[in-house]
């Protein structure tokens, strides 16, 4: 028989990376998972923020970033500056960096609606590209004997039933993060 599991492995990578992705959209609320893909220059190699900081969130509007090396703070700086997506101005102390997040304008919002509904895209595509790498497996075995033409028939249905589960919880996820950043 047919091993699906793989690929329902696969599936779960995809809905795992999906939902790193919205996380990354920012909605009107501070929260330390917005500055995941700030990457910053230090000691002579590119690192990630939480690497060399420890960001917190105080306040519904703003980011506190703690410099494990003081030295290094211009450097954070400008990289959560030089990010364009996020659109967020740090200021520093010398201590520690506070990053004030603005409010959402609704044209701001409607634009990171369509942004979520992009990420989802990614995902369903991603999906049926394991859900076709599965089939074209199957029906290589099934060429070669190794599979029947009704064990192909069932293959075919559990990828249908992996597709419709995978789908409504990208589906579940668009629509709690749409609410999530139409919500003022």
């Amino acid at each position: 028989m047919f091993d699906t599991d793989p690929y329902e492995l696969k599936m779960t990578g995809v809905l795992e990376h999906y939902d790193e992705e919205l996380r990354k959209i920012r909605t009107g609320r501070a929260h330390p998972g917005m500055l995941d893909g700030v990457r910053v220059e230090a000691y002579g190699t590119e690192m990630p923020l939480n690497q060399v900081a420890n960001v917190t969130a105080p306040e519904a509007q703003l980011l506190q970033i703690t410099p494990f090396d003081p030295s290094t703070i211009q450097k954070i700086s400008a990289a959560i500056r030089n990010d364009q997506g996020l659109g967020l101005n740090p200021s520093d102390d010398g201590r520690i960096i506070r990053v004030p997040v603005p409010a959402l304008t609704e044209e701001r919002r409607r634009g990171l609606v369509k942004q979520a509904n992009e990420k989802s895209e990614e995902a369903r595509i991603a999906l049926r590209t394991v859900r076709q790498d599965g089939l074209k497996d199957a029906k290589h075995k099934k060429e070669n004997k190794e599979l029947s033409e009704d064990d192909l028939k069932l293959v075919e249905k559990e990828f249908d039933r992996l597709m419709s589960v995978y789908q409504g919880k990208i589906e579940e996820a668009s629509k709690a993060k749409e609410k999530e950043i139409l919500t003022i």
